[in-house]
C-alpha cells in the first residue's frame, strides 16, 4: 500500500508542493484569525450540578457574576473626598449606559464598605456584561477596556473577562518566544544531525505545514464547537514537534537507501514502505490516544483534542506527501551544501558501532539494568504522591500583569478580600425555611457569614463567606457539607462557585479516567499488534510509557507545586491544574509509542530476517539510537522553549514533556527496553496461532519490493 502512495506522490510531486504552499499561506493570513474565535473557559461540565446551578441563578436572577473590576486609585484624595467620589460616581454612571454593560456596582451606589481599600486610597466598580457566552464578552470587553480610565486617577483592570484578554495575549506572546528561542537553536542542531543545510530544512517546512494546517482545521471547528485559548500551544508543539520527529525519520530512510544504490525515486518508494509505515502507525497512535479526551465532559479537553488532532494528521499527512515530493524531485541534492562531517555511509546504518555497544552492555546484565532504570524513575515520580490539584486563575499569568495584580490587590487590601465565597440557591422556600438553612450553613466549620444576594418569589440566593483558599480541600468540604444538609420538605439546594466547581470536576475525572486509562491502553495493544504482531510487546509497550510519563509528573509536582527554580522559571508556585495533567499524559503516552515505533520497527525487520532476537535489538539499537536521540533533543528544544513563556500552565506542559521525552529516549528505550526484551527473549514475538495468521494476513508489515526499477523510476529516467 506504501509503495503504491509513493509512486502516486511522484507522479504528482509538483501538484503536492503547490497545494502545500497553498495551506501555508491560508493557514499564514486566515487561519491565524482563530487567536480572535478562541475561549477562556471550559473547565467545567455543563451538566454537572454547580453549572445547573449557576444556570438556575442566571435565569431567575440574571448573571451574577463580575465580568470587570476596575480599580481606581489616588495618592492625593481618600474614597470618600468629593473629588474622588464625584469622578468616580460620574464615570459609574457612564459605564451603566452603554450598550455593552449590564449591571455597575460601587461603594457610591451601595455604600458597602467592601468596595473600599483599608487605606481608603482605592476603590473598584464591579461591571456585569450582557454578553451570552465568553467570546461575545470578550469582544465587549476588547471594546469598551479603554474607555474605563479616569484622567488623574490610576486605573487597573480585573475580573474574568481582563483576565481572559491577559490571558489570550501572553499565549500569543509565548508562541512568538518560543519560536523566536527554538527556531535558530533547531536549525543549528539540525544542520549538525542532518549534515546538510537543504536536508536540514526540511522538518521546519513540515512543521510550518503541521501549525498553519492545524491553524485552519482549528478556525473551522471554532464555528461548531468552543475551543480552549490553550490549544493553540498544544497545536504548534505538537505539530512542529511531530514533523520533526518524522522527518527525521523518513529522511535518514531515504538517505539510507540512497546510500544503498538506489535510484532516487525507487528509494522514495522502499522509504514509504517502511518508514512511511510506521510514520502512519505512530501518528494514528497519538490521534486516538487525543481522541480519548473526548470521553470527558469537559469542553476544555475537547477543544484541546480537536486542535491537537488537526496537527497530528497534519504533520503525518505532510510527512507522506511533502515529504517524499521534495525526495523525488531533490534525490541526491537533499544531501547540498552538505557539511565536512556527513560521509557518504552513516554509523547507524552499520550493525556495530556505540548504540550496539551499550546493548550489548546491557544484555549482559539485563535485571541489573532494568531494576537500576526503575529505582531511580521510581524515586523520579515520588513527589506525585504529595501533589495537591487546584484550577486556572489569574496565578497563570506573570507577577505584574494588571488582572492579576488587581485580584492581589483586592484580596490583601480589601474588606473580605481574603475571603472564598460560594452561592448557594435556595428553592421553593418562605422566610423561615430560608432562615433555618442559613443557620444551618453557619454552623459549619470555615463558614465567616451567610448573606441573601437576591430573592424572586420563593427563590434566594446566599452568598456563603468562608475563611480557606477557594481551591482548598477545606472548600470543597465545605460543598459537600452543604450539599449534604438535611433541607426541609420540598426545599432545594444548590451551590455553585469555584470550590462547587471543582468538586464537580474531581468527580468528573474519578468516573472517566479509569475508561481513558482502558481505552488509551486498548488503542496501543491494538496498533502494536498490527505493527509487530506480537502480544507482549504492545504490553511492554504501556509499562514502558507508564514510568517515563510517572518520572514527568514527579518533576512537574517538585518544580510547580514545591517551588524548586520558580525564580528562574519566573512563576508562582501553585497547585496542579488536573485537566492540564490529564491532557500531558494523553500526549506524552503517544510520544512515548512514538519512539517505540521507531525502535521496534528496526527490531522487527531483523527479527524478520535472522530470527535471532538478541541480534535483533541490537541492530535495532544501532540503527535507530541516534535518530531517536536526535529526535529527543530536537522535541525538548520545541516544549522547552514554551518555558520562557508567560502563562504557567503552558511553562508546566513544556517542562513535563521536555522531561519525560528526555527520560523515554534515554533511559527507557536504550536502557530499559533492551534490557526488558533480553529477559523475554523469544517470547517478545509471541502471539497465540489465531493472531498470528490474522497477523500474517492483515498485519502493517514492513514490506519492501524487490524492484530495482519501479514503473516510477522508469517515468523519473524519462523525464
Amino acid at each position: 500500500m506504501f509503495a503504491w502512495w509513493a509512486r502516486m506522490i511522484i507522479r504528482a510531486r509538483w501538484a503536492v508542493l503547490v497545494i502545500a504552499a497553498m495551506i501555508v499561506v491560508i493557514g499564514a493570513t486566515w487561519g491565524v484569525g482563530v487567536f480572535d474565535a478562541l475561549t477562556d473557559g471550559g473547565f467545567q461540565n455543563e451538566d454537572s450540578p454547580s453549572s445547573q446551578t449557576s444556570e438556575r441563578i442566571d435565569e431567575k436572577f440574571g448573571r451574577q457574576t463580575t465580568d470587570i473590576v476596575v480599580l481606581y486609585e489616588s495618592d492625593q484624595y481618600v474614597v470618600t473626598d468629593p473629588q474622588f467620589a464625584d469622578e468616580v460616581s460620574h464615570k459609574a454612571a457612564e459605564i451603566e449606559k452603554w450598550d455593552e454593560v449590564d449591571t455597575v456596582a460601587s461603594y457610591y451606589s451601595t455604600k458597602s464598605e467592601t468596595f473600599v481599600a483599608d487605606d481608603e486610597h482605592s476603590t473598584f466598580v464591579a461591571v456585569t456584561l450582557t454578553g451570552d457566552d465568553d467570546a461575545e464578552r470578550a469582544d465587549q470587553y476588547a471594546s469598551v477596556k479603554d474607555d474605563l480610565a479616569i484622567d488623574g486617577f490610576q486605573t487597573q483592570l480585573g475580573g474574568e473577562a481582563a483576565i481572559f484578554d491577559d490571558v489570550n495575549t501572553q499565549t500569543q506572546q509565548d508562541i512568538i518566544t518560543a519560536e523566536m528561542y527554538s527556531l535558530p537553536i533547531l536549525l543549528g542542531l539540525m544542520v549538525i544531525i542532518f549534515g546538510s543545510l537543504v536536508a536540514a530544512t526540511t522538518p521546519l517546512l513540515v512543521g510550518l505545514l503541521a501549525i498553519m494546517g492545524g491553524f485552519i482545521v482549528t478556525r473551522v471547528l471554532t464555528t461548531v464547537t468552543d475551543i480552549s485559548v490553550f490549544a493553540i500551544n498544544v497545536i504548534t508543539i505538537i505539530g512542529l514537534g511531530l514533523a520533526i520527529d518524522y522527518a527525521l525519520f523518513v529522511v535518514n530512510r531515504f538517505r539510507e537507501e540512497l546510500d544503498n544504490g538506489h535510484h532516487p525515486h525507487t528509494a522514495v518508494e522502499r522509504t514509504m514502505s517502511t518508514a512511511g509505515r510506521t510514520v502512519m502507525v505512530s501518528g494514528l497512535t497519538i490521534i486516538l490516544s487525543l481522541a480519548g479526551l473526548l470521553m470527558f465532559p469537559l469542553p476544555f479537553l475537547h477543544g484541546i483534542a480537536y486542535g491537537g488532532m488537526s496537527a497530528v494528521a497534519v504533520a503525518i499527512l505532510g510527512s507522506l506527501t511533502v515529504l517524499p515530493a521534495l525526495a523525488a524531485i531533490l534525490g541526491p541534492k537533499l544531501d547540498a551544501v552538505r557539511m565536512p562531517w556527513r560521509r557518504k555511509t552513516r554509523s547507524s546504518s552499520k550493525r556495530h558501532g556505540a548504540w550496539s555497544a551499550i546493548g550489548r552492555s546491557v544484555m549482559r546484565r539485563p535485571i541489573l539494568y532494568m531494576l537500576g532504570v526503575i529505582a531511580l524513575l521510581a524515586l523520579a515520580a515520588s513527589p506525585f504522591l504529595h501533589a495537591n490539584f487546584g484550577t486556572v486563575d489569574e496565578k497563570v499569568l506573570p507577577e505584574g500583569t494588571d488582572s492579576r495584580v488587581v485580584s492581589e490587590r483586592i484580596e490583601a487590601e480589601f474588606p473580605g478580600g481574603d475571603l472564598g465565597t460560594l452561592d448557594v440557591l435556595v428553592e421553593n422556600a418562605d422566610e423561615e425555611q430560608i432562615a433555618e438553612v442559613s443557620g444551618d450553613i453557619t454552623d459549619l466549620d470555615h463558614v465567616d457569614s451567610v448573606s441573601p444576594v437576591a430573592t424572586e418569589g420563593e427563590d434566594t440566593v446566599l452568598q456563603v463567606s468562608f475563611d480557606a483558599d477557594d481551591q482548598s480541600p477545606q472548600a470543597r468540604e465545605l460543598v459537600a457539607q452543604i450539599r449534604d444538609l438535611s433541607a426541609p420538605s420540598g426545599v432545594g439546594i444548590g451551590v455553585t462557585g469555584m470550590p462547587a466547581d471543582l468538586e464537580d470536576m474531581f468527580d468528573d475525572l474519578a468516573e472517566y479516567l479509569p475508561w481513558l486509562a482502558l481505552y488509551v491502553a486498548g488503542v496501543t495493544l491494538v496498533l502494536l499488534f498490527f505493527a509487530f504482531g506480537s502480544i507482549l510487546l504492545p504490553l511492554k509497550a504501556i509499562a514502558m510509557n507508564v514510568v517515563s510519563i510517572g518520572a514527568s509528573f514527579g518533576a512537574v509536582v517538585w518544580i510547580f507545586q514545591d517551588g524548586h527554580f520558580a525564580d528562574f522559571l519566573n512563576f508562582t508556585p501553585t497547585s496542579l491544574e488536573p485537566t492540564i495533567l490529564i491532557l500531558m499524559l494523553v500526549i506524552l503516552f503517544g510520544l512515548s509509542t512514538d519512539y517505540e515505533v521507531f525502535l521496534l520497527s528496526r527490531v522487527r525487520e531483523e527479527w524478520d530476517r535472522t530470527g535471532d532476537n538478541t541480534a535483533a535489538v541490537l541492530a535495532g539499537l544501532q540503527r535507530t539510537g541516534g535518530i531517536i536521540t536526535s529526535a529527543a533533543l530536537l522535541l525538548i528544544v520545541v516544549v522547552g522553549a514554551f518555558a520562557a513563556g508567560g502563562i504557567v500552565v503552558i511553562k508546566m506542559v513544556g517542562i513535563g514533556m521536555a522531561v519525560a521525552i528526555f527520560v523515554d529516549a534515554s533511559l527507557v528505550r536504550m536502557l530499559l527496553v533492551p534490557a526488558t526484551m533480553r529477559i523475554l527473549g523469544n517470547a517478545n514475538w509471541w502471539a497465540p496461532k489465531p493472531l498470528r495468521r490474522f497477523y500474517a494476513s492483515y498485519g502493517l508489515k514492513e514490506e519492501i519490493s524487490e524492484e530495482t526499477e519501479p514503473q516510477s523510476q522508469l517515468e523519473g529516467h524519462r523525464s
